[in-house]
């Protein structure tokens, strides 16, 4: 039973800092993503609809990764694959 406590505590804490990395890394290429448009749009103004585009779509698919970071760690937390090798007969 100590091995259980001990490996839930430890999926704990991994979905923690998995949430943790899953929502800062993102967060700053979102930031990044949208400084460089703010500067090309800054510098080119009539290509306004090329860049703001081109900013949504590259912002889509930074949020996308920020939900499979979420979904994953929602899986390791609420249904742990690996607990079955710890409770083989449940």
């Amino acid at each position: 039973m100590e091995t259980l406590n001990e490996f839930v505590s430890l999926s704990t804490v991994v979905a923690i800092i998995g949430i943790a990395v899953g929502a800062m890394l993102p967060a700053f290429a979102m930031g990044k993503a949208i400084s460089s448009a703010l500067e090309a749009l800054a510098r080119q103004p009539e290509a306004e609809k090329t860049i703001t585009r081109t900013l949504f779509i590259g912002l889509a698919m930074i949020e996308s990764l920020a939900i499979y970071v979420l979904v994953v760690v929602l899986i390791v937390l609420f249904r742990n694959p690996l607990l079955e090798y710890l409770l083989p007969g449940q």
